[in-house]
């Protein structure tokens, strides 16, 4: 199975936590509005890349042969849904400049706790979950 397109997704998602990361640490009332656009483009991307996982990579493993692929495919499905939960909200709740600017503290706090958790799955796949797919080709 071809995963470079779910490996250039997590190149791109991890560049838009650590744009996110840099505007905050400059001010997050002063960057408001580039912090929104930024976590709008970075929830499109995030909604594609677990759109196609969704759709594409864990159905593949599943019907593969490969009966621990498939069991280690599904443990991250799950894991995974949580992570997206949270996320998918905290996007919601800060994607307006306006919500950024009135509570810059409560967006940051919530950012380094979601983004956190998003940044160590990315790692997580690329170092555990990614490697065992090509090692099964």
């Amino acid at each position: 199975m071809d995963i470079d397109r779910f490996k250039q997704h997590h190149v791109d998602i991890l560049k838009g936590i650590a744009t996110l990361r840099r505007l905050a640490h400059g001010g997050v009332v002063d960057h408001a509005r580039d912090i929104a656009r930024e976590l709008g483009a970075l929830s499109s991307l995030v909604q594609l890349h677990l759109a196609i996982e969704d759709r594409i990579l864990y159905p593949s493993l599943q019907k593969g042969g490969d009966a621990q692929l498939a069991a280690m495919g599904k443990a991250y499905q799950e894991d995974m849904k949580g992570i997206a939960h949270a996320y998918i909200s905290f996007s919601r709740k800060w994607g307006l400049a306006a919500a950024l600017a009135k509570a810059p503290e409560d967006f940051r706090n919530e950012a380094n706790s979601v983004l956190k958790a998003l940044h160590a799955r990315m790692q997580r796949e690329n170092t555990e979950f990614y490697p065992a797919i090509e090692r099964a080709e």
